[in-house]
């Protein structure tokens, strides 16, 4: 049966699936090849003879031997109640799981071919005692076990158990067989949220990248023990990732993996394709490299599956080498990965996928290897890649001229991941990001101390990323650091002090109350549901794109914890949010942004912030504009403006802002120098300072005061002149903006687009809309009428548009789209029904 992508992908559940995939060809009893899927283990992580011969993998073997000779002196130099020196164990699951971690790298280089301590019988043995007395003393006495994170528990330290067995499996002394059963007996016990020792897919634990970690431990595990059904069952579960999420029809009720539109969410509300998403990647790449030329190997089937992920899940958010900030989570916080390691780890993968792939799908992950390599401003580090034999597959594809670099994305394009409440626009100079949430998607993530200041991330927040510049300078964990939280790009918010979890309850980095009814504990299911991830409480949030534009809209919410503050305990701290209905209508030459009814219930003030970007101390940066007077500003302070543009000199890099209001609001100009603890964001980040030069343009508006609206237009690379065309006579114009509708027209491009946010018919510019729906439409030179639609709240069953005017007829439609011609124009009706956001488009003619 031949199973192409595009029938991979289309597939709605694991079960579906797993049905019509001939993925797990049948394996006759005692005829699984175990020492070649060890070997190929070995040769992933340690290379091979011939991989690492080649030059280009000397800087990786040097850093495997390095880092496995720090760790051999450490272990020399412990003390008591430690197996490396400053990692005390008996209390800190975080320090065990270090020592395994360290076990597993001295193993490592005893197995990597050309590397001075290949071969080692002695480390060897050091690394086989080495486990042996960790189990004896703090892992096989199951009632002084499991504190901490359960990660560590389930999945970390089993993965470095594991490896360092492979590593160490036909080894002479330290080929342990009793060792190793002795040990998965442990770890199956320590599998607390798996069923009877094993995986439990109605597990909340047990679930995405989690599951494809756990998974593959336990591949490792059957080989090791000569156990094909181990292996066989941790397969059959494994497939289950490749299934695209139907939220119709969830199979053990996980919301956990890709969808559709390309959207990759963990911990079940939590947008996350940059950082679990790239986990997941990571792992399903290595298990086909793992089962490659075993009776167990599935490729053909699931490599066009990942390469779909690949295509449109991560190509989309990686801008010029950089992973974008709307989809890492928690992962936002750490100053020590950046977008450009985060997206190594995605090349990685591609490379690998690559040689897995043929025919054009083969030939277009290289290409995009390739473009990433000569888009980045930062050079990668392969000698950072996981496998030596990455680095050297990697270096051929850079090596060979009949590769040519190639984007995966078109240099125009609009993508709605509105699965996870994320837009993405890109231009050739510029890419926008915008982070939405709802009561399906967490407005942030905080954890284990991780993201102290995430109040306001899934509130509008934006990122604009300009075209050949060094990200770590704009964005990152030093924009959160030197950024206020409350003035993050695109945010409303009320003027209040927030406190992070750690300031709010004694210094512990979540909730504790076992108590309350609500039980919560480190990790219970109210702890994730009011503490780490909340989702909001509005219903609209979403958007359609029609072509290379798109539009989106959300209006503002409180959290669930202040919707349920009632039955939390006393002393439990909920914060209320501001009011505001929102939308972003995403251009050509620039984003447009509308707000109304911004506000506050509670009568408190609100700031409204149009942007933020920072900049190195001695980046010559400058702010200028048009007052209302018709003045000119230079610098910061307060000011009416109709135009301001924000400058970097030394980078070659402006923004520029557009009040499209008819009266020009008084906005607050900020610019200074920040100096702040990288720790402000993270408690385990380095003790560093971030110091940036910061900028923010904010709409404050004072306590008591009537809600306000807003427009504007990003104008990314604006010049003055460019600027000043957006006064009278601009193509550009604002239609309506009210809580109800709102919606630009655009003559230069053709192009009307509205986002109505209630019930009830909406007049915008020639089209009657019933809302609560996003529409956009488009008249072409060629006498084409293109209209788009979508439901932002994924809970209408039909979006009905009257395009008043001329009777039209169809030329195409989507499947769902019906047409008809009525007195004073043409009704185009989008069947929304289950179609969770997605955008229905129809192209018409008359």
């Amino acid at each position: 049966m031949e199973i192409t992508r595009r029938r991979m992908l289309s597939l709605l559940s694991a079960t579906g699936l797993l049905a019509v995939l001939p993925s797990l060809p049948a394996v006759a009893a005692g005829s699984a090849d175990f020492a070649k899927l060890i070997a190929n283990t070995v040769g992933i992580f340690g290379g091979t003879a011939e991989s690492n011969a080649r030059p280009e993998a000397a800087a990786k073997l040097k850093a495997i031997e390095d880092t496995a000779r720090a760790n051999l002196k450490a272990m020399a130099d412990a003390a008591d109640g430690e197996l490396f020196k400053g990692l005390p164990l008996g209390t800190s699951d975080v320090n065990l799981n270090a020592s395994y971690l360290k076990v597993y790298e001295i193993a490592l280089a005893t197995r990597t071919p050309g590397g001075g301590l290949d071969g080692s019988a002695e480390t060897q043995a050091k690394a086989a005692d080495a486990l042996e007395w960790l189990h004896e003393r703090y892992l096989g006495d199951q009632s002084k076990g499991y504190y901490g994170n359960w990660h560590n528990w389930e999945i970390a330290i089993p993965a470095s158990v594991t490896k360092t067995f492979a590593l160490l499996s036909g080894q002479g002394a330290a080929d342990r067989p009793d060792l190793v059963r002795t040990y998965t007996a442990s770890m199956d016990a320590y599998l607390r949220y798996g069923k009877d020792g094993d995986v439990d897919l109605d597990s909340r634990f047990h679930t995405g990248a989690n599951l494809a970690d756990i998974t593959t431990n336990r591949i490792l595990q059957g080989a090791l023990l000569g156990d094909e059904a181990r292996i066989t069952k941790a397969l059959e579960n494994q497939l289950t990732v490749f299934a695209t999420i139907d939220p119709y029809q969830l199979q053990h009720n996980v919301t956990d993996g890709y969808y559709a539109d390309g959207s990759f969410i963990q911990h079940s509300s939590v947008a996350y394709t940059g950082s679990y998403g790239k986990v997941l990647l990571t792992r399903v790449v290595q298990t086909l490299k793992i089962l490659y030329g075993t009776p167990f190997a599935n490729t053909d089937e699931l490599a066009p599956v990942v390469q779909g992920w690949v295509r449109n899940g991560f190509a989309p958010l990686i801008f010029e080498g950089w992973m974008m900030e709307v989809v890492k989570g928690r992962a936002v916080s750490r100053a020590t990965v950046t977008g450009y390691a985060d997206v190594a780890v995605v090349v990685e993968a591609v490379t690998d996928l690559s040689d897995y792939s043929e025919g054009e799908a083969a030939t277009a992950l290289k290409g995009y290897v390739k473009y990433v390599d000569s888009a980045s401003p930062m050079p990668l580090d392969p000698a950072k890649f996981v496998s030596p034999m990455s680095v050297v597959r990697y270096a051929d594809i850079l090596a060979d001229a009949s590769v040519e670099p190639a984007d995966l994305n078109p240099p125009a394009r609009s993508v709605a991941f509105n699965a996870m409440d994320k837009h993405v626009h890109r231009r050739p100079g510029y890419a926008f990001a915008l982070a939405r949430s709802s009561d399906r998607i967490s407005k942030y993530e905080y954890m284990s101390g991780e993201n102290l200041l995430p109040w306001f991330q899934g509130d509008g927040a934006h990122y604009l990323y300009l075209a050949g510049q060094d990200q770590t300078q704009a964005f990152g964990a030093d924009y959160y650091t030197t950024v206020s939280p409350y003035e993050l790009a695109g945010v409303t918010a009320p003027v209040e002090e927030r406190k992070t979890i750690p300031q709010l309850y004694d210094g512990k980095l979540w909730y504790d109350n076992p108590g309350h009814p609500l039980n919560f504990t480190s990790s219970s299911e109210s702890q994730n549901k009011y503490v780490y991830f909340p989702v909001g409480t509005n219903d609209v949030s979403g958007g359609a794109v029609l072509d290379t534009y798109g539009a989106a809209a959300m209006t503002l919410s409180s959290d669930v914890a202040y919707a349920d503050r009632a039955k939390l305990p006393d002393d439990f701290v909920v914060y209320r949010a501001a009011t505001a209905t929102k939308s972003w209508f995403m251009l050509d030459d620039e984003i447009v942004v509308l707000a109304a009814g911004i506000g506050d219930e509670a009568g408190r003030a609100v700031t409204t912030t149009l942007d933020a970007r920072t900049a190195l101390p001695a980046d010559e940066v400058t702010v200028t504009g048009e007052l209302s007077d018709g003045s000119r500003l230079s610098g910061a302070g307060e000011a009416e403006a109709r135009w301001l543009r924000w400058s970097n000199a030394t980078r070659k890099a402006a923004v520029g802002y557009a009040l499209l209001d008819a009266r020009a609001p008084k906005l607050k100009i900020g610019l200074e120098e920040v100096t702040r603890s990288r720790r402000a964001v993270r408690l385990t980040n380095p003790d560093t300072s971030a110091k940036l030069r910061v900028f923010t343009a904010v709409a404050e508006q004072p306590a008591g005061a009537k809600p306000a609206s807003l427009a504007y237009a990003l104008v990314p690379g604006a010049s003055e002149a460019q600027l000043r065309s957006y006064g009278k006579g601009s193509p550009l114009s604002v239609v309506a903006n009210s809580r109800r509708l709102q919606a630009i027209r655009h003559r230069g491009l053709g192009l009307t687009a509205a986002n109505s946010f209630t019930r009830g018919r909406h007049e915008a510019a020639g089209l009657s809309i019933d809302g609560p729906a996003s529409v956009l439409l488009r008249r072409t030179p060629d006498g084409l009428t293109k209209i788009a639609a979508s439901d932002p709240t994924m809970d209408r069953d039909t979006v009905r548009v009257l395009v008043r005017g001329r009777r039209l007829r169809k030329v195409s439609a989507d499947e769902g789209v019906r047409v008809s011609q009525v007195a004073g124009g043409t009704i185009v009706e989008f069947r929304t029904h289950q179609a969770y956001g997605d955008s229905l488009s129809a192209t018409l003619r008359g």
